[in-house]
Order: structure tokens, then sequence, then C-alpha cells
């Protein structure tokens, strides 16, 4: 076949590393075998219908049952279980309690000024229904969208399941995002009701998230916004009014212990979640019930291979879908211990994950690469001091792993006896795509190995045309799921554009587009390359950023590299690396030369960075993610414009800006 190159994405790294699951995690594991997970993905190739009917039967708690599992009509506005009613939070608390399980501890809080709480089964459902008929009192109606703006504190979850046990869909922001951040989402999604705290605790700082609804009200959400709950977390004084404003503690105290769930049709709205916004207006993405529940349920069971005894722990924040989907409802729904904390490893405390897992003996982590690549840089003998051998599982997300990022943190922190599920998914997806499964798939580091049963995916170029193996290219889902995102929230014809209608696929409509770069090598691991924004034109070879970033943190100096394109009259494009170095190591001109000769030794000469930026640090938004976009505009010269509210720390900008 004839391979277009403009079209394709060049794969430019080669990964050879294997390492297979030892035999005794296999023994014990959920899905034991590669032939296992095999026979799994047939049954859901033979006949989709059957194999989503049987998992949607069997796993979910339905009040009635549902005739039609999969609805097309109208596609790709696909309906799944449509006859189907059912409560989520049914699913997620009453179900264990009626199975004798109510003692089981479901809820470990640790805030980061050390404070802590813990809640079994049963005294979380007393919480959440006291906090249900709390909305109810002050005029929730099923249907209506609760805007939540909270800290990372027990409170938080509460919320999102007491929404859901009336039947009002929840609209989490992250407590990040600024006050012009949240009142265009408060707007958008047409919020009469918000819950928030006077503030929470980050980085020994008080971040007060009251002030910000305030001002999002004031600056033109209060034509929206009717009633507002604050949660007392930081006890700092702040503004209440009358009539509007309420104390949640003084709301839930004469409200009952029990709360009837709201019989929810499975296509009724769960969610509308907002994408970050680093590219334009950001997107509501709308997910429902009944398939969220399951594909939410099933990826925790399967990837993270549940057991009783466990004790989780995902290092997410609830105003991500990572948080909705594996601390709250993922885990709920299998009657697991899911464990929240309210900071983040700080100047103050480098160890508190490593304290965190030592307490609590978590024995399953799933984190971010980001905080992954900040530990490496922070030196081993930081985890070196705490006892992690409770540790069975690692699991990484958000972003592609390097390799390097990936073998320091099966060697130090999974003491080389810890499978990892290296994970790709998207706040759209509602769930995990791809991801190995630890009892039952060899892992390379930094590829996300297979898709899961269900989920069919392939690697096209622009036209849709399959491209060959570890040949770059587009990454689509062929067929649908049940955790996939419904439409964007009043905006039909976006979601269409974006998703949709990008790529045909052999001529075939609805096939979904992710939006991230891709190959397939020879044995059918995916890797994943990057935002297909992200790629860069080099003299007419299209390379992904991911690759280039794995071969410069490959070098023992570098901590940290984001790279970004720029406009070039000969080259079409010439590569600008950012870099942050690892402690004890000077910056130098000779040492940005060195960097540029270990990318043409690692990749080619092709890859050659133009320019090497060493920085302290890189521009990441407080959920840990490089803000590309920001170095793509002092790479060209340009002044940075757009929402940079949601930037962790806005001082490194003009330390860049210095550098560049």
């Amino acid at each position: 076949m004839s391979l277009d190159k403009k079209n394709s994405i060049n794969n430019i790294l080669e990964e050879k590393r294997i390492f297979p699951p030892s035999k005794e995690f296999s023994d014990k594991a959920n899905i034991k075998s590669l032939n296992e997970l095999l026979s799994l993905k047939k049954q859901a190739l033979d006949n989709p219908i059957d194999f989503w009917e049987s998992y949607a039967r069997s796993e979910i708690d339905w009040f009635e049952p549902f005739q039609t599992v999969l609805d097309s009509q109208n596609a790709p506005f696909f309906k799944w279980f449509k006859e189907g009613k059912l409560n989520i939070t049914y699913n997620c608390l009453d179900r264990h309690i009626k199975n004798g399980h109510g003692g089981k501890t479901a809820l470990l809080w640790e805030g980061e000024p050390g404070d802590s709480r813990k809640y079994n089964y049963k005294e979380l459902l007393k919480e959440v229904c006291k906090a249900a008929n709390a909305l109810k009192a002050i005029g929730v109606k099923k249907g209506d969208l609760v805007c939540i703006y909270m800290p990372m504190i027990p409170e938080a979850m509460f919320a999102m399941l007491a929404c859901a046990r009336i039947g009002a869909p929840h609209s989490v922001v992250f407590g990040g995002f600024s006050s012009e951040a949240l009142k265009d989402r408060l707007i958008d999604g047409n919020a009469k009701f918000v819950i928030t705290a006077d503030g929470g605790f980050r980085k020994d700082k008080v971040i007060e998230l009251k002030n910000a609804v305030d001002a999002a009200i004031d600056s033109g959400a209060n034509k929206i916004v009717e009633k507002v709950i604050v949660v007392q977390r930081t006890k700092k004084n702040i503004s209440m009014v009358n009539n509007r404003d309420f104390w949640w503690h003084e709301l839930l105290k004469d409200q009952k212990e029990w709360c009837e769930p709201e019989v929810m049709n499975s296509e009724d709205r769960l969610f509308v979640l907002y994408t970050s916004g680093s590219t334009g207006k950001p997107k509501g993405v709308v997910h429902t019930t009944g398939g969220y529940n399951l594909w939410s349920h099933l990826t925790f069971k399967w990837i993270f291979d549940i057991k009783n005894e466990d004790i989780y722990w995902c290092t997410a924040d609830v105003g991500w879908i990572t948080g909705h989907s594996y601390i709250v409802y993922g885990p709920l729904s299998n009657g697991a211990t899911t464990l929240m904390y309210e900071g983040v490893p700080r100047p103050s405390n480098l160890g508190a994950f490593w304290e965190i897992i030592q307490k609590y003996k978590v024995t399953i982590f799933y984190t971010a690469p980001t905080a992954i690549r900040a530990f490496m840089r922070s030196g081993r003998e930081i985890p070196d001091k705490y006892d992690l051998e409770s540790l069975r599982l690692l699991g990484t997300v958000g972003e592609p792993i390097n390799p390097e990022a990936w073998i320091w943190y099966r060697d130090v922190i999974g003491k080389n006896k810890c499978p990892i599920v290296d994970t790709w998914w998207q706040t759209e997806t509602g769930g995990i795509m791809i991801s190995p499964l630890p009892g039952a798939v060899s892992t390379k580091p930094g590829s996300a190995t297979y898709s899961l049963p269900g989920i069919e995916v392939e690697v096209v170029d622009k036209h849709g045309e399959k491209v060959m193996e570890n040949q770059g290219g587009y990454l689509i889902v062929k067929k649908p799921w049940p955790g996939m995102m419904r439409t964007i929230h009043g905006n039909s014809d976006r979601y269409l554009e974006s998703y949709w209608e990008y790529i045909s696929f052999k001529g075939e409509k609805n096939v979904y587009f992710a939006g991230d770069g891709a190959r397939i090598d020879e044995e059918g691991y995916i890797w994943i390359m990057g935002r297909v924004d992200d790629v860069i034109s080099v003299s007419g070879h299209r390379l992904g950023t991911m690759e280039i970033e794995s071969a410069l943190v490959s070098h023992k100096s570098v901590a940290e590299a984001a790279v970004v394109g720029k406009k070039d009259d000969l080259k079409g494009e010439v590569i600008v690396a950012f870099v942050s170095l690892e402690k004890n190591v000077n910056s130098s001109s000779e040492l940005a030369e060195d960097l540029k000769k270990h990318v043409v030794k690692e990749i080619g000469i092709i890859a050659r960075p133009e320019k090497i930026i060493i920085s302290d640090s890189l521009p990441k938004t407080r959920s840990g993610k490089i803000m590309r976009r920001i170095l793509r505009s002092l790479a060209a010269g340009e002044k940075i414009s757009g929402d940079i509210s949601t930037l962790e720390d806005t001082s490194v900008l003009e330390k860049l800006k210095e550098n560049s």
C-alpha cells in the first residue's frame, strides 16, 4: 500500500523492552491470561449486543429492565439500555448494604493539614441522603443542573452522589479554575444552584473558593444562579448573601437520613463536565446514567483487578473525569474502598504521597505521568524513606508516559513487582478505552497496549485509510460503547463536527475520532503519540511531539520536556524544546548542544531541535498538564493570549520569556 506521508504521522521512537506479569499476580487476577482476554474481545466482536447485554444485566441493578441494548436510529446520537430504569447511587451504595457489606469502608479521606475522616457504606449513604434532602429543601428538582465547585473533601463526593440521588445532573468545576472560567460554565449550563466551600487547602495555601463564586455571580452569572450552599472547611471569613447563600452544616443538621432514590431512565443526564478549554470555548460533555454506570464499573473492575481487601487511591481531583469515574462512581459501584487526599506533594512535604501510601497501606495507586516526572526530579531518596510494600498495582492517566518515567515508576515505587496499567481515555469516552489488564498482558514501557473488550480501534491516515504497522496516524473508535458521551451541552452541531465528521473510515459514517495520534506495532500494541494538534511538520515529515519529548527525558540531565513547533520559511516548522533539569544540574549552552545531539542519537537528524530553552519549570495547569499553547506562543515570540486562569504558577511565564 502506498502511504501518503502528508496525511500520516512518522514513528520515530523505538522501545523494545517487555515486562510480562508475574505468575503470582496472574494466578490471583480476575482475568488471568491473554487467552482469557482475547476470548472476551472475540465475544464482543462477534456479537456486541449480546456482550453488552450480558454485562449490563449481571453487573448493574435495574429497577426496571431494559428491552433495547443499543438504539442506533439517530446515530451518532446513540442510546443505550433505553427502557431500563435505575439510579446510580443505588448501585454505588444501597445494593452493597443490602448484600451485607454496609460496614465495609467506602471512603478514606485525608486533608492537607493532616485531618482525616472515614466512612463505611452505611455512613456514606446517610450523608448522601441528608445532602439530597437538603438540596430538595432549597428547591432543587429532578433535571436541574447543579454546579459543584469544591476542594477535595468528602462533601464533594456527597454532593455529587446527592445530586444523582434526586435526579439532578451535576456539573463539577475544578476548584483551580478562575471565577471567569466558572462564570462561563455556570451560564453555559444554566446552573441555578451552586455547591461550594469557604475554601480548601492546597500547597500550604488557602484556595478561596467562595470568593470566586461571588465574583462569577457578580460578573454575569447573577441572572442564572439562585442559591449557593457553602461547606465550612477553612473557617476563613467570607461574605454570605441573605436568602441566596446557605451553610451546608446548617441545612443538613435536621435532614432525614433516608432519601428514596429517584427512578431514572437509562438515558437521563447524570452529569455535564466541561473540557478544560485550552483550545477554544470549553465543551460541556454530556454523560447519561445507565451506560456510564456500566462502563465506569466494568473498566474499574477489569483494569484495577479489584479485590475485596484493596485500598485504592487515585490522586486526581473530582473536578476531572478521572475523579468522576475512578474516585467516585467506578470504585463505589464495585463496593471498593476509595481514598481521597486534599493535598499534593509540595516543598514542605515532598513525600506527601508516599506518606499516605504508608499510612493507609494503599494497594493500588493511580496517578499522572506529570507527577511521576516530578517525583523523579526530587530523587528516589524521598520515596525510599517510606514503606511502599503494600502496593501491588500501579496506574498512569492523563497523557502518554515516556519510557524513562515508566521504568522509574516500576523500579522505585513498584519495587519491580507491581504491574503498571498505562491507561488511555478521555472526558468524552467516560472510562478507560485502552489499557493492559494487569494479570493478562505483557507491558511495554510507554505503550497503553490493547483496546479493551468491546472497544474497536484503528489507526488511519487523514483520508480514513488504515496505515501500516508502526506508522503513525489518527486514532479512531469504530463502534459505539456504553460509556460514550451523548452530545455537547447545547451544541449538537459541534458534537458532530468535533468527533464524528473529521474522519470517514472506508466510507463508514459514525466513526469516533479521538483527536489523538497513535501507532500500532508489529505485535498489535497501541502507542499514543499525543494530540494531533501537537504534530510538527518538519521538511514534510509529520512528527509527534511525545516521541521527541521521550528522547529528551531519557537524557540523564533532563527532568521534564515539552516540544512545540515554530513556523519556518524553509522547513515549514522547526522544533523548539523547553526542558527543566534534574536537581543539581546547571544550565549551560554546552548542555543545550548536548541535548540536541542526544535527540539525533536517539531518533535521527530529522528530530533535532532548532532551539532548546532551559527553565526551572514548565507552565502547567493545576491538574498537572503542560500548557503547550503557551509554549507555542513563546516559541513564536507572540503575546500570550487566551485563558491562563488554570495556570498553577504564573511566575513561570516571566522566567520563560527571559530565557526564550
